[in-house]
């Protein structure tokens, strides 16, 4: 059988080119699919753009629906003395914090040793705050780098490390540090049984509270924080305090009376003035979204993809629902009463003031309102709930998701089981254009042959 390169050598016909009119032809019969298949994938895409939409809503709805986003306060500090946290077990009020002593750590240090000076075997024990001794081994032959680094390496209480003090002979020093700031965290002592007194140190109350010591010297004394609020004289070991002030902690970061502070506990209306808002712009941004998916232009005829969609028709209608739907039991049944309203357009508009006014003078209605008794309870837990009918699995979303992905499957086989039809038809065109072909060659090769014995028969007649 010829291949469709020798199409027309034989009979001088444009066979080829008429063989891709006819698969040009054929292949008319997949643009439905092709069209149908398209409009799917545009219907899928705009399912993933109104879920992103109705996610967004959902998170909104869902910060709302936490009571404790409306019992959350904040701390503002004038001054420069302390910075402050609150937690949600702080209460409202204001509070003078005066800082006399910030905290301190210990920091103590060896006299002086050569460079290369090497240590006897022994063991030096550490005894700081009120643990457990350190126990260090020193190997015949360590340097001061080496008992350093095995008091690190220790990760207790007390931190190490060398300093070289310029010295000509004996610069290095080796400088221990309790980690931790107070008195209660300070050394007491250090003993090594390797007889190197230099590696010792003694603390004695002399005079109050003046350290001895054998071989190494306090250098920075350790000190407990000393502050004031409202008056009430506190002590804490770390510039870190909790308790001064209920569900506040307090950071001590300079000390001295320029440096006094205020610090003033109220609620944190902005965190639920902003919760509010982002609820208001995510319902109107799926207003939007449904808006431009369901458009239609009368002049272009260009339609949104879910014109007409029987599952974003009910999606909506829920929403409807639950946005105006009422909560019974409390001083605001609806968002109106706090100041939301619904426009002609179907979006949301929020009243600042009457929100606001809501939040200052009564708080714990506009709780109740929201979030509810139950996780279900209040309005954010209702829409919340609705919500997840539709987004969670096996939802409606992902029904109609399921559904239009099946569609798009089935039409995939169809174009398949069409191209194969095609391809033997094309085939089939193939082997009787190869007929054709054959057949006008034999033809023209009989026809040749008879023109020549006509001339020959004629050739002879004349010389007669």
């Amino acid at each position: 059988m010829s291949t469709i390169t020798s199409l027309g050598i034989g009979s001088g016909l444009d066979l080829n080119g008429l063989l891709d009119q006819l698969r040009e032809a054929e292949q008319g019969r997949l643009e439905p699919i092709t069209q149908q298949k398209e409009a799917q994938e545009s219907k899928l895409s705009a399912y993933g753009t109104l879920q992103g939409a109705l996610s967004a809503l959902q998170s909104a709805s869902d910060t709302l629906n936490d009571s404790e986003l409306f019992e959350r306060v904040s701390s503002n500090v004038t001054g420069t003395g302390v910075t402050s946290a609150a937690s949600t077990e702080a209460l409202p009020g204001r509070y003078d914090v005066s800082v006399t002593t910030l905290a301190r750590a210990q920091s103590i240090a060896t006299g002086g040793f050569a460079e290369g000076e090497t240590f006897s075997a022994g063991t030096m024990s550490i005894q700081a705050g009120d643990g457990d001794p350190l126990s260090i081994t020193v190997e015949e032959g360590d340097s001061l780098e080496d008992i350093r680094d095995s008091i690190n390496a220790a990760g207790s209480a007390v931190m190490a490390s060398i300093v070289n003090d310029g010295d000509a002979s004996n610069p290095y020093r080796l400088v221990l540090s309790a980690t931790e700031t107070g008195t209660n965290a300070a050394i007491q002592s250090i003993t090594f049984d390797g007889g190197d007194e230099r590696l010792s140190f003694e603390v004695e109350p002399v005079d109050g509270y003046a350290p001895e010591y054998a071989g190494m010297q306090q250098t920075v004394d350790p000190k407990d924080a000393a502050l004031s609020v409202n008056g009430i004289a506190i002590s804490s070991q770390s510039n870190q305090v909790e308790g001064a002030i209920q569900g506040v902690t307090l950071n001590l970061v300079e000390e001295g009376e320029s440096a006094n502070s205020t610090v003033v506990v109220e609620r944190n209306n902005f965190a639920v003035r902003d919760a509010v808002t982002q609820f208001v712009s995510a319902y109107n941004a799926l207003k939007e979204t449904t808006g431009n998916l369901t458009s239609f232009s009368a002049e272009t005829g260009a339609a949104g993809e879910l014109l007409g969609d029987s599952t974003l028709r009910s999606i909506e209608s829920r929403l409807r629902g639950a946005v105006g739907g009422t909560i019974s039991g409390g001083d605001f049944s609806t968002l109106s009463d706090i100041g939301i309203s619904l426009q002609l357009d179907g979006t949301l508009e929020l009243d600042e003031d009457r929100l606001d006014d809501a939040l200052v003078n009564n708080r714990q209605a506009l709780t109740d309102f929201f979030a509810g008794e139950s996780e279900d309870g209040g309005f954010a837990g209702g829409l919340s709930a609705v919500l997840s009918q539709v987004l969670d699995d096996g939802g409606l979303l992902e029904n109609a998701r399921d559904g239009v992905e099946s569609r798009i499957t089935s039409l995939d086989e169809r174009a398949a089981r069409m191209e194969l039809s095609i391809e033997r038809e094309i085939e089939r065109y193939r082997v009787q254009f190869g007929q054709l072909d054959s057949m006008i060659a034999q033809m023209n090769q009989t026809s040749a042959y008879l023109t020549q014995q006509f001339d020959n028969l004629s050739s002879m007649l004349n010389r007669d």
